[in-house]
């Protein structure tokens, strides 16, 4: 059994920063508890890297998966001093890195070295929307994520696709660019919330929740806008709107919204720093997910409400239907009228469509991590 080297490197800066974990980050502790037992840690910057010693990394694994913000000096602490020590750390050879984050890919120089040293190297891919959907990202991202692909396709002895969606466009994508495709894998995401018992209802009247960092392909100035229209027509009888997810990039007008527009003063809700357990509630006693996105690589709260047999009305978007199948009401993401009158159903206590779905929601596969590390662990093998 070859060892495991993990990169750690956006996990720890993040919770050196106290940052809670995103879907990405969740996969990445997905994969320390997996193979914490048989891993090494790897901090890498610019193309550098270090590989943590066994007791470096142990302090490292039980630092993120406990997420104890109070701790976050020794995160810090300890990158500094495996960056300082990186010059006389031992040279490992053999094994397999598992890089599940897009970040810090882009650098050919890290997977290089590895390779010298006989670690094959596997990428996670979660998105080409960088490259699909530049309109829904930062300045600069859409270059710098041809770079990552490039990059990865050309050090990557395996590639791990979070959907048959990702690995579709991936495959398209390096058709185009002439870029030649490493053996790969496609193997779904499980739900990343920890599973709790459900306290008391956090809102009396029927709330619906939206889940993700704000940003343009999420769709939340769409979703106010909704909002805005059944205020204005149902006053005090319109549902409330929970926005769980920390604020993005591009999205002002959404903040704009959620700062200054006074019709949704009382009937929307910003929790941009939830805890795992309020976040748990919350979906627990919600009339529906709401997941208005134009794109999506995966879409991990659809997979979590639906585990959770909690309704979900979305975008009608291949990804959905791959995770989901015919479960969710699907509807198309600019239509406005078409999701007010959904929701204004579901928020029925009576409704028979939320019922239907509830119903349907018997029937989910949901994805589970065991069958997700089947996969993959049989891959490296098969690779290795």
């Amino acid at each position: 059994m070859l060892p495991i080297f993990l990169d750690v490197t956006r996990l720890l800066d993040r919770f050196a920063k106290r940052m809670l974990p995103t879907g990405v980050d969740r996969v990445g502790l997905a994969y320390i508890r997996h193979y914490a037992y048989r891993a090494r840690a790897v901090l890498s910057e610019y193309g550098f890297h270090v590989v943590l010693s066994e007791r470096e990394s142990a302090l490292a694994f039980e630092l993120l998966l406990n997420q104890d913000f109070t701790r976050s000096r020794a995160a810090r602490a300890l990158m500094v001093r495996a960056i300082l020590g990186g010059i006389r750390r031992e040279r490992r050879s053999q094994g397999v890195l598992l890089h599940t984050s897009h970040s810090g890919m882009e650098f050919g120089r890290y997977f290089r070295t590895m390779k010298r040293r006989g670690i094959r190297s596997v990428f996670m891919v979660h998105d080409l929307i960088p490259l699909t959907h530049a309109e829904y990202c930062r300045p600069g991202v859409r270059e710098k994520h041809h770079e990552r692909m490039r990059v990865a396709l050309s050090h990557a002895d395996g590639i791990v696709a979070n959907s048959q969606a990702t690995l579709d466009s991936l495959v398209e994508t390096s058709q185009k660019a002439g870029w030649t495709l490493p053996a790969t894998v496609v193997a779904r995401l499980a739900s990343g919330v920890p599973a709790g018992v459900a306290g008391e209802r956090p809102i009396q009247q029927p709330y619906f929740v939206m889940l993700g960092t704000i940003e343009p392909r999420k769709n939340h100035w769409f979703a106010l806008h909704v909002w805005r229209r059944l205020v204005e027509d149902l006053g005090e009888r319109a549902p409330t709107l929970v926005v769980i997810g920390r604020r993005g990039w591009e999205c002002e007008n959404v903040i704009d919204m959620l700062e200054r527009c006074e019709p949704l003063r009382g009937k929307v809700i910003e929790e941009g720093n939830c805890s795992d357990e309020r976040l748990h509630n919350y979906l627990h006693h919600t009339q529906a997910l709401l997941f208005p996105s134009f794109v999506e690589g995966y879409g991990m709260p659809l997979a979590e409400a639906l585990a959770m047999s909690v309704p979900v009305i979305a975008s009608d978007l291949p990804v959905f239907r791959e995770i989901a199948a015919e479960i969710p009401e699907y509807l198309d993401p600019l239509d406005g009228p078409g999701w007010a009158s959904r929701i204004m159903e579901y928020a029925d206590a009576g409704s028979q469509g939320r019922t239907a779905q509830l119903a349907r929601i018997k029937g989910f596969q949901e994805p589970t991590w065991k069958e997700h590390f089947e996969l993959v662990d049989q891959f490296i093998d098969e690779i290795a």
